[in-house]
């Protein structure tokens, strides 16, 4: 068995890919790579949204039942207000909320929340509006407004509760 090592005459019969073949798959390659970056990137762009989006939650739960949690017998005598008597809160005043909370979310994060760049804060409002006085009602609203640090949206987390006295 020979091999033989010559030169085709003919170049047209020779086998290979051309320049603008190659380029034409270097675009459908670096297409489909980009597209696979792009949805890793919307995934943990949606993974991290998620992930403040229940901290908010929390926070709003938190608020709801702490306001839940406060002392309130409408039947005791005489009618007080305040810490320690039968409705530990305040009455709705102009529709301003009963109490605020600011505080940071409770997610692993880097920073320091004293810092100025710091931007996984949350704030919460808790509203009570009496709903009717015979049954006694309460509507208990806690928002948790929190800010999105990648697109800089506000979003608003909200729980809502029916209270009735002594529960």
């Amino acid at each position: 068995m020979t091999l033989h090592l010559a030169q085709p005459k003919n170049r047209t019969h020779c086998p290979g890919f051309t320049l603008v073949e190659i380029m034409i798959s270097f675009a459908i390659f670096g297409m489909a790579l980009s597209g696979l970056i792009y949805g890793y990137v919307v995934a943990n762009r949606m993974a991290e949204w998620s992930s403040m989006s229940l901290a908010a939650q929390s926070a709003a739960s938190q608020g709801a039942e702490r306001a839940r949690a406060a002392n309130w017998r409408p039947r005791d005598y005489p009618a007080t207000n305040g810490p320690g008597t039968m409705d530990e809160l305040p009455p709705p005043a102009n529709g301003r909320p009963v109490f605020t909370n600011v505080d940071y979310f409770d997610i692993p994060t880097k920073g320091d929340p004293s810092s100025a760049d710091f931007n996984s804060w949350v704030t919460n409002y808790v509203w009570v509006t009496n709903i009717s006085l015979n049954p006694p009602m309460r509507r208990i609203r806690s928002d948790a407004i929190w800010r999105f640090p990648l697109t800089g949206a506000l979003c608003t987390n909200s729980v809502i509760l029916l209270r009735a006295p002594d529960q």
